[in-house]
Order: structure tokens, then C-alpha cells, then sequence
């Protein structure tokens, strides 16, 4: 059985990611979300399992010590990782596996699996990213300024990236995000050539 593949999207707050990679995983069977472990407060309607594995700093540095990540990272003050096991469980079973993470995890992401496709989600402008942080009301004004400042520097790691999505309108975002995970599975390769010998 071939293995599966590994897709990080990246993004600043307000991007939107996360519709992203909830609406492509109802398109493609095959394709199973990563969670992360997280120090951050569960917000409103998020479950522990489902949204993120929800863990204290004590906890989360334990696991940083027993090596459990692939990758992890501290990004507005609060931690976030990759659980190796369940990588390697998803895509030793032939499914393709989708990640959240900041562009610090997807550069460790990147140097311990180098097959890994960097997809980079944006909004049209930092003016449209302010507005969408604006209207979602889910930060305070402090939260949202820092949050934006990130941005700016986030920005700036697009070239590490294999592929970049302007999130203008989300159905023709999915688009992109989808033909970009079908055409790597349309890429010649040496397990791809092996069914041929």
C-alpha cells in the first residue's frame, strides 16, 4: 500500500485556514486533519480531541522531553505540536494527512519529512485580514494588533513555501487547496513507477 502524503497550511489569524481545512476534508475521504496539542484556553465550542488536545505548560514540556512531537512551537505565548505517532499511524495506511500549524512547525515539519507540501493561505490584503479578525470578535483589540504584527512577519516566509492560496473567496480557495492535493498524487514518483516494472 503507498504511503500517504503530508500537506501543512499555514496561515496568519484571520486567513482563513481553518474553513479551509474543514471544507477540504469533506471533499477528499482520504485526507485526515492532525490535530495539535495546545497550552491555549479551549474557546467557545471547541471540544478536547477534536479541535486540540488541550494540555498544561507542565504537561506539553513533559512531551517536548519524551521527544512525542515532530515539531512544536511557541506562538502567542501559548505551545503547539505535532504528535509523531499519529503522523506515522495516518500515512502508513495509505491516508494523506492535513496540518495546521505556524510557519516555525512547518520548516521542522519540512526537515523531518522533506515530501511534505507547504501551502501558505492568505487574505487579499492585511486591511481585509484586520477586518476579518475585527468581525469575528473572538480577540480583544490588544490581541488582534499582536496578531497582525505576526502576520507581517509570517508574510515573509512565503518563499519556503511550495504553494500560496489568496483566500479572496472561499469556494475558488478550495479549489485551489483541492487540485493541489490531487495533483500530488498525480506526480511521478518511485512508488508510481514501481507499478509498472
Amino acid at each position: 500500500m503507498p504511503k500517504g502524503h503530508i500537506f501543512v497550511l499555514s496561515a496568519p489569524s484571520g486567513a482563513g485556514k481553518t474553513t479551509l481545512y474543514k471544507g477540504i476534508i469533506k471533499e477528499i475521504p482520504k485526507l485526515k486533519y492532525s490535530i495539535s496539542h495546545t497550552t491555549r484556553p479551549k474557546r467557545a465550542g471547541e471540544t478536547n480531541g477534536r479541535d486540540y488536545f488541550f494540555a498544561s505548560v507542565e504537561k506539553f514540556k513533559k512531551l517536548i522531553k519524551k521527544k512525542e512531537f515532530i515539531e512544536w512551537a511557541k506562538v502567542h505565548d501559548n505551545y503547539y505540536g505535532t504528535s509523531h505517532s499519529f503522523i506515522q499511524k495516518t500515512i502508513n495506511s495509505g491516508f494523506d494527512v492535513v496540518l495546521d500549524i505556524d510557519v516555525q512547525g512547518a520548516l521542522q515539519m519540512k526537515k523531518a519529512y522533506p515530501g511534505a507540501v507547504l501551502i501558505f493561505i492568505m487574505a487579499p490584503s492585511f486591511k481585509e485580514l484586520k477586518k476579518r479578525l475585527v468581525l469575528r470578535k473572538k480577540d480583544s483589540r490588544e490581541v488582534i494588533k499582536r496578531r497582525l504584527c505576526n502576520a507581517k512577519k509570517e508574510v515573509r516566509y512565503i518563499k519556503k513555501y511550495d504553494y500560496l492560496i489568496i483566500n479572496d473567496k472561499v469556494s475558488q480557495a478550495l479549489r485551489d487547496l483541492y487540485s493541489i492535493i490531487t495533483s500530488r498524487h498525480l506526480k511521478v514518483s518511485g512508488s508510481v513507477i514501481k507499478r509498472f516494472d
